[in-house]
């Protein structure tokens, strides 16, 4: 009968695909045991005898070298209302200040470009880049965009930024991460922390499959390859490149740093650099806080792997979506890679050994989903010998071959080991529970591998190259953390809205600008408004409150206890302790970034109020520097006390006084030497360098001397000085401070 033969015919064919697929996942099996018996073994020995010798670097040695400038990349593509709330977070959250956030985003995303700026105009370290070509084009595109964005402003800005990041915008970054890059940075050129996706509900395979692969992968594969092969693949994210890397790449590809078309240009940059001779590491590294009433971790987590620093997001919950993105990766790492990097000897053997398991993939997803679909066969046909016992033993066709028992209960027991180590290292991280749920998640990653190798396949037919096929971008979410991007209303609208001067008024104002001041700046010189009036709108742009400082009725212990080195950075006078909050007064908008700096330096929370042009200057010159000029308000109120002035002339001398002081640093922005982010970038070094500003701009090579002394000519001339006021009330100066002086003596 031809269905018997036809039925004989599918059992031959199943126990030779039985032999294949056992013989295969053998290979990759002990594969993957070898990776174990590594990682176990290196592990062990470190407890026993590295960490008995040594002792291990905690994260406080990460604070003492000083902040180099560092760059976050994020490339951005119909990103609306995700790149708000990154920048929030990490200024909310990250324990660094010297860093600035580059996007590139495309000119025909106007959305996300209208994003950017609105938060650009709240986050001064935050740049719009608009990409050269519309999009989407690719990723490494983006990112090239970007890098040219960020060497043009290291020119306009006098800086070079130490180390270059990665990041997408649906990233959450942890609080150390640029602490740790900091440290690193100046030793090793690829810099990569652990990737450890987000929780969704627990019956989500298709995003918590991530979870598992990640942990495994970031847990213990990756570390292997760093300490056997010294190369370490980038993820994408999280990764930091030293400004050695980042040249040398732009050297070899003549400008170009990332292959825009690699899908994977990522990975494509850890072989290059690996090539050159560059020093990679990956980096797990525990931040261990002492908490007086800390919430109990999850059953089975490692209090010391689940606080490791590392990258933050979450991953695609759909199917289609999560087959694209893994797609991709396939394409990008096996196929590209081949072509692109092959191997050869110069790689070495045991790089050329990581590449084999970086591609064996194309060939391992199939055999995995290929033994599923056998072991179901063979489940079935078991459970029909059960029930049915007349049925014929059709399992008796693997009866006798002894070597395909041997291979059988070895790769169930290598299985075993496999299910193992998945719970192991989900468990450290994420706790027993999703631990457990790893093993029936095994499957399902299976399948969602097997999809994602065939799609990329079928891609690679369709284009006839794989370095032919399109960059498709995966959709994130990010987490929600409340609040909402706003932009800031212009001065100008502010000033005529409040009634402190018409339109009109305001145009003939600034056809007549006054050289080395800023618009409001010049408006109060120019007696349009008054500091009130100009104070009143920056108070509302900030969206904090506007009050008048006298800085001669400040707290002494206020003042001492605010170091002279942070008043005068971000030029701030302690005003009052409301509820435990430090209120501080400042003359501008202080950004988040700063403002939560100040907040660490000082080790309390501290909020801020906008004062009165000029009352933050003349408090910082009465309390933290010495001024060459006699006490301005001990020569005004001699002059009161005389009787040659009235109290009320009196105050409005001072209060024209006061309005028309100006810092050096508002100079050298209006005058063009630097701009206004740039200059809030040299001041973090120059917080540290114990000389006056105008030295230390000179030492740096920002301006020249003969700059800097027209500067403080110009600084002298736009600010009055009492002595000069009281001219105009014709009392002689060199009288009053001789009274002045008999009066302290």
């Amino acid at each position: 009968m031809w269905w018997l033969d036809a039925f004989t015919t599918y059992l031959y064919g199943l126990s030779v695909a039985v032999s294949v697929i056992a013989v295969l996942m053998l290979a990759s099996g002990m594969d993957d045991l070898f990776i174990d018996l590594v990682y176990w073994t290196r592990r062990t020995w470190k407890a026993l005898v590295v960490y008995r010798r040594h002792e291990r670097t905690y994260y406080h040695e990460l604070y003492r070298p000083a902040e180099k400038p560092l760059a976050i990349m994020v490339p951005a593509w119909h990103e609306t209302g995700v790149i708000g709330h990154m920048a929030e977070l990490a200024a909310s959250t990250l324990d660094y200040e010297n860093y600035h956030i580059f996007v590139g985003t495309y000119p025909n995303d106007a959305d996300t470009q209208r994003d950017v700026d609105e938060v650009s105009a709240r986050f001064p370290n935050v740049h719009k880049v608009v990409c050269a070509r519309p999009g989407p084009t690719s990723k490494a595109d983006c990112l090239n965009n970007v890098l040219d964005a960020i060497l043009q402003f290291e020119r306009r800005a006098k800086l070079s930024f130490e180390g270059f990041i990665l990041h997408d915008a649906e990233d959450v970054v942890c609080a150390m991460e640029l602490r740790l890059f900091n440290y690193l940075v100046g030793r090793k050129d690829l810099i990569q922390i652990p990737v450890y996706p987000f929780e969704r509900q627990w019956n989500n395979f298709t995003s918590l499959h991530y979870l598992d692969e990640f942990a495994e992968l970031h847990g213990k594969d990756v570390p292997v390859r760093e300490a056997l092969a010294g190369q370490v693949p980038s993820a994408g994210v999280g990764t930091c490149f030293s400004r050695r890397a980042v040249l040398a790449l732009l050297e070899e590809g003549n400008g170009v740093a990332f292959d825009v078309q690699s899908l994977t240009e990522d990975y494509d940059i850890g072989l290059r650099l690996k090539a050159r001779g560059m020093q990679e590491i990956f980096v797990r590294f525990p931040v261990l806080r002492y908490r007086r009433h800390q919430k109990a971790p999850p059953f089975g987590q490692s209090r010391r792997e689940s606080n490791v620093i590392c990258v933050r997001e979450y991953f695609p919950d759909r199917l289609s979506t999560a087959v694209r993105q893994k797609s991709r990766w396939i394409i990008g790492i096996v196929y590209q890679g081949y072509r692109t990097h092959g191997w050869k000897w110069r790689h070495g053997l045991v790089l050329n050994y990581f590449l084999w398991r970086d591609r064996k993939g194309a060939i391992a997803n199939f055999v995995s989903f290929g033994a599923m679909l056998v072991l179901t066969q063979l489940l079935i046909m078991l459970l029909v010998q059960q029930v049915l016992p007349g049925t014929p033993r059709f399992l008796s066709i693997f009866e006798g071959q002894h070597w395909l028992d041997i291979v059988l209960y070895t790769n169930a027991g290598l299985m075993a080991n496999r299910i193992l180590q998945r719970v192991v290292f989900v468990s450290s991280y994420y706790g027993v529970k999703q631990g457990l749920l790893a093993i029936p998640r095994l499957l399902w990653s299976n399948l969602v591998n097997f999809m994602a190798n065939w799609r990329a396949i079928k891609q690679i037919l369709q284009t006839g190259d794989p370095r032919r096929v399109a960059w498709d971008k995966t959709t994130h979410d990010f987490p929600s953390i409340g609040g909402e991007n706003r932009a800031k209303r212009s001065l100008d609208e502010l000033l005529v809205t409040q009634g402190a001067l018409t339109e009109a008024r305001l145009r003939e104002a600034r056809a007549h600008p006054i050289e080395g001041l800023h618009a409001g700046s010049t408006l109060v010189h120019q007696g349009v408004i008054t500091a009130e009036q100009l104070a009143q709108p920056i108070a509302e742009q900030a969206g904090v409150a506007c009050e008048p400082v006298d800085a001669n009725t400040l707290n002494g212990e206020l003042v001492n206890a605010l170091p002279m080195a942070v008043a005068l950075q971000y030029a701030v006078l302690p005003l009052r302790v409301d509820g435990g909050t430090l209120v501080l007064a400042s003359e501008s908008y202080i950004d988040p970034v700063s403002l939560a700096a100040i907040a660490r330096k000082l080790d309390r929370p501290v909020r801020y109020v906008v004062a009165h042009k000029g009352q933050v200057t003349v408090g910082l010159r009465r309390w933290y520097v010495k001024s060459d000029e006699h006490d301005p308000r001990g020569l005004l109120d001699a002059a009161t006390r005389s009787g040659r002035i009235g109290a009320e002339r009196g105050r409005m001398l001072w209060d024209s006084y006061v309005s028309r002081q100006v810092m050096l640093g508002e100079i050298l922005v209006a005058q063009g030497h630097l701009d206004e982010v740039a200059f809030k970038a040299l001041l973090l070094s120059h917080a540290r360098s114990g000389q006056p500003l105008g030295e230390f701009l000179v030492a740096q090579g920002v301006i020249a001397q003969d700059t800097l002394d027209r500067l403080l000519a110009l600084q002298s001339a736009l600010q009055p000085s009492i002595a000069s006021l009281l001219k105009t009330e014709a009392l002689p100066p060199v009288q009053l401070i001789k009274q002045w002086t008999e009066r302290v003596a």
